[in-house]
């Protein structure tokens, strides 16, 4: 029988794939919509199940935040090759993946792929990742994602390249505020809001290396303890936040530039695509920081 283009349109809409793999599965099936869309779906299943094993370390972080700014949710969804992550289709399933975290609250990545891919959608987000993977040829996956909810203020974020983001809930200031914030994040990578956060056993640690650093000083230990102390001063404030240099004025700290604006910082996530894992390196977090003195 004959297959309209209207047919073929519909089924890629539906399914996300080519308009030959499309117009083929309508054929088989006589036009059936529901029926082809089903064996699109098998077969997009056994593709992805050839290409589960290969390693994705690559990707794209997907952000979505409420037009209130109350509620956001920032996803890392991974992929094989740099040049499928800068694509429009990827991207845009990374920012559909965050909005359905950020709305629907899954519990895990999991329950995340169980939720429709759209409001309203038949096709589910796990469907709509199996259609890319059939689409572009390489393993994909949703690795990991952050919800937040603003408890006392509101949200603000920053992407650099699709490879970093950061989420972070600031009590007063505003909308450009938060995302200066969320850029210094991105840039100078904070381990804690404050250094009353660092653990005692890491600061305790610090302590005895510049400890046995500073015995081969040959001063007295009067003057040795006053060393160790301001070398972990200094490393507490190169880990936090608040103790940071301002990537865009560095000659003011996080902390005054807050006070400055009544504001504080309640709480951040930042992502950054492949961390942790074994991926060809790429110091993109010195990409922020260019961008921030070039801009």
């Amino acid at each position: 029988m004959s297959i309209s283009a209207q047919q073929v349109k519909e089924l890629r809409e539906r399914t996300g794939l080519g308009m030959m793999e499309c117009k083929v599965a309508l054929t088989e099936t006589s036009g059936d919509m529901e029926a082809a869309t089903d064996l699109l779906r098998k077969r997009a299943g056994a593709k992805v199940e050839k290409k589960s094993g290969r390693i994705a370390a690559e990707g794209s972080i997907g952000i979505y935040v409420a037009p209130d700014r109350k509620t956001a949710a920032m996803v890392e969804v991974n992929c094989e090759t740099d040049f499928v992550a800068k694509g429009d289709d990827f991207a845009a399933f990374a920012t559909a993946a965050a909005a359905r975290a950020a709305g629907k609250q899954p519990a895990n990545v999991d329950a995340l792929y169980q939720l429709p891919f759209t409001d309203g959608a038949t096709q589910t987000v796990g469907q709509s990742r199996e259609g890319l993977v059939m689409k572009l040829g390489e393993n994909i996956n949703i690795r990991r994602f952050e919800r937040m909810t603003a408890t006392k203020g509101h949200l603000g974020s920053y992407i650099h390249g699709r490879k970093i983001g950061v989420l972070v809930e600031v009590e007063g200031g505003d909308e450009s505020l938060a995302r200066d914030i969320a850029m210094h994040i991105a840039a100078s990578r904070p381990e804690c809001v404050s250094k009353d956060q660092v653990p005692a056993a890491a600061i305790a640690k610090e302590k005895e290396i510049f400890a046995e650093q500073a015995k081969t000083s040959g001063k007295p230990p009067e003057i040795i303890e006053k060393m160790v102390m301001g070398r972990v001063n200094k490393y507490l404030n190169e880990i936090s936040l608040l103790g940071q240099p301002f990537v865009k004025d560095p000659d003011t700290t996080v902390e005054k530039l807050l006070k400055s604006k009544g504001a504080s910082v309640i709480r951040f996530s930042r992502y950054e695509v492949g961390e942790g894992m074994e991926k060809k390196s790429g110091d993109f977090a010195a990409e922020v920081m260019a961008t921030v003195k070039g801009g």
